[in-house]
């Protein structure tokens, strides 16, 4: 590649963390990466619809961020559709097969298989499966004409920014671990550089085929067979029927109020909805519209809050197989009672004392190094589009949840899935035909006079990030941009340990010590507490915003 080229794609697509502009248009979209954003913009430029430009942005994602999402992942997706007037919800997350026990090839080298848990199992992939869902409901342009953008990046190749180099450093022992992964992630024997581009040939090969072929090319074609093959020679039983076992599933989205706001957002077995209505009804019953903004008595009841759903949607499952749990979980008086729980667990005496006896000096004084990376893993990708026509679209696409761990095939690189059968997993599922997993993914809107004004979700710790982020729009009046800047923590933990963004102010930090809570640290804008892509109307003007802490980019048609 000559110098020019190399320069004109560093300088185009290659994006730091840190602020980013705000995008206004008649249509507008975010997505965390650039090439991305570009080719959603460039769909809708073209003719097609949000949905259109969602699939078009996924299998270029997939082919620009392995390092963060794969065509052997998994999609979710939210979508408001103008004509009908109505929210539609597609599960697409990947499946394990009822019949086959928990395959991990990979467990404790680091990476996506941490230390001290169990490594990521191998899953049936839900990406292509999903997108064909979304093309054949509310696509409108021609399948291989979306998959003409993904081809030529793969083809070309994408210059690497420093977010990518470092996410590759921390995953390298998990996603190097085979050949086939190390022919991806490191095609001339190292990690890629930042600045260098990266090209992936047989990636470019595969997605060739599937614009010819149809998403049917990785559910029952030629690369459905390399995958079953693939994970017979590491010794997983996996046959061709269970490619095609279970479909993804269009589900009615959940609606709830608060404080004479509608939210609508994933329905069970996605956690969201039951989730933000359980730590927003607590709230607002605690009183948050007389409490300072990220004051103590805000961190102390909101982390309490988030504990608290976090164990109650231990109990929610697939509603398809099991009792609707969401329906006491949601409850406005259950609410109630937890708030009062939490305000009778307020201390009554100042315990700054007690916290620095036993935390130690260094504890007390929030020193060390507790990132959200040591707690799950926090990858994958979102995309936010309102079209010319009014339909709005949240999708997230990721690397979790699909796929064989560690393994490539025809150039797509994968994770599997960190499902656990138990109550405080993120991912957990019941081995029975058809069930699907309980997820953590955060696609959600928010309506006025019956349709969205604003649109957001995010990777990275989603199960706590999206209320935060509902809290600080609709209860302390921020603008969208600035409730994505504002600090996110984390749930209490059971040593009353609070994580937070290192960004609170000196006296919340004395009264929320008072209270009992020790803090630990957490870097001031931390990439695992999420990306939020998000797009709101104000007024006629449609605006679109990208998060802080990755390289997003929001970007409108005039």
């Amino acid at each position: 590649m000559d110098a020019a080229r190399l320069i004109d794609l560093q300088s185009r697509y290659i994006v730091n963390q840190g602020p980013k502009p705000l995008a206004h248009g008649r249509a507008v979209a975010s997505t965390g990466n650039p090439i991305v954003t570009e080719t959603v913009i460039e769909t809708l430029a073209a003719g097609g619809n949000a949905a259109d430009a969602a699939i078009a942005g996924a299998l270029v994602q997939a082919a620009v961020e392995p390092h963060l999402t794969s065509h052997a992942g998994m999609v979710s997706f939210l979508y408001w559709d103008a004509k009908s007037q109505k929210s539609y919800q597609l599960n697409s997350l990947g499946t394990l097969p009822h019949d086959l026990a928990p395959f991990r090839p990979i467990n404790g080298v680091g990476g996506w298989a941490r230390e001290g848990a169990p490594g990521p199992q191998a899953a049936i992939p839900g990406f292509m499966p999903g997108l064909g869902a979304m093309h054949e409901r509310f696509g409108t342009m021609e399948w291989s004409a979306l998959c003409e953008p993904a081809i030529l990046w793969a083809e070309e190749g994408h210059p690497v920014s420093s977010f990518e180099y470092g996410v590759n450093v921390f995953a390298a022992p998990f996603s190097t671990y085979f050949e086939e992964g190390r022919a991806v992630f490191m095609p001339n024997g190292y990690l890629p550089p930042v600045g260098s581009v990266v090209r992936n040939p047989k990636l470019a090969k595969t997605l060739t085929a599937l614009a010819a072929e149809g998403p049917g090319y990785f559910t029952t074609g030629q690369w459905a067979r390399d995958f079953v093959k693939a994970g017979n020679d590491l010794g997983w039983a996996v046959r061709m029927d269970h490619m095609t076992a279970n479909s993804p599933r269009w589900q009615e989205p959940m609606a709830f109020s608060h404080r004479g706001h509608e939210i609508v957002s994933l329905a069970p077995p996605e956690r969201q909805a039951v989730f933000c209505s359980l730590v927003l009804g607590v709230l607002e019953h605690a009183g948050i519209a007389d409490m300072e903004p990220f004051g103590a008595d805000y961190l102390f009841f909101m982390s309490h809050a988030l504990r608290l759903a976090e164990q109650a949607c231990g109990f929610l499952h697939d509603p398809e197989y099991f009792g609707a749990a969401a329906g006491p979980i949601m409850d406005p008086s259950y609410h109630r009672s937890l708030a009062a729980m939490i305000a009778a667990s307020r201390p009554k005496v100042d315990l700054t004392n007690h916290v620095r006896l036993t935390t130690g000096a260094a504890g007390f004084a929030a020193s060390g190094w507790n990132s959200a990376k040591s707690k799950a893993p926090v990858g994958s990708c979102e995309i936010s589009i309102v079209d010319r026509d009014g339909n709005w679209l949240q999708m997230m696409n990721t690397v979790q949840s699909g796929g064989i761990p560690g393994m490539a095939v025809g150039g797509v690189a994968m994770m599997g899935s960190h499902e656990q059968t138990s109550m405080n997993a993120h991912f957990s599922n019941w081995r029975t035909p058809g069930a699907r997993m309980r997820n953590i993914l955060g696609n959600t809107f928010v309506m006025r006079n019956g349709r969205p004004w604003l649109a957001l979700g995010t990777p990275g710790n989603v199960y706590a990030t999206v209320a935060q982020m509902l809290v600080n729009i609709l209860d302390f009046g921020m603008t969208p941009d600035a409730a994505s800047d504002a600090p996110r923590m984390l749930p209490l933990e059971d040593n009353y340990a609070l994580t937070v963004e290192s960004r609170i102010s000196p006296q919340a930090v004395l009264g929320v010590t008072a209270l009992g809570l020790h803090l630990t640290p957490m870097p001031a804008w931390d990439w695992n507490q999420g990306s939020f892509q998000m797009c709101w109307r104000d007024g006629d003007t449609l605006t679109a915003g990208a998060d802080f802490r990755r390289t997003g980019k929001a970007a409108g048609l005039p």
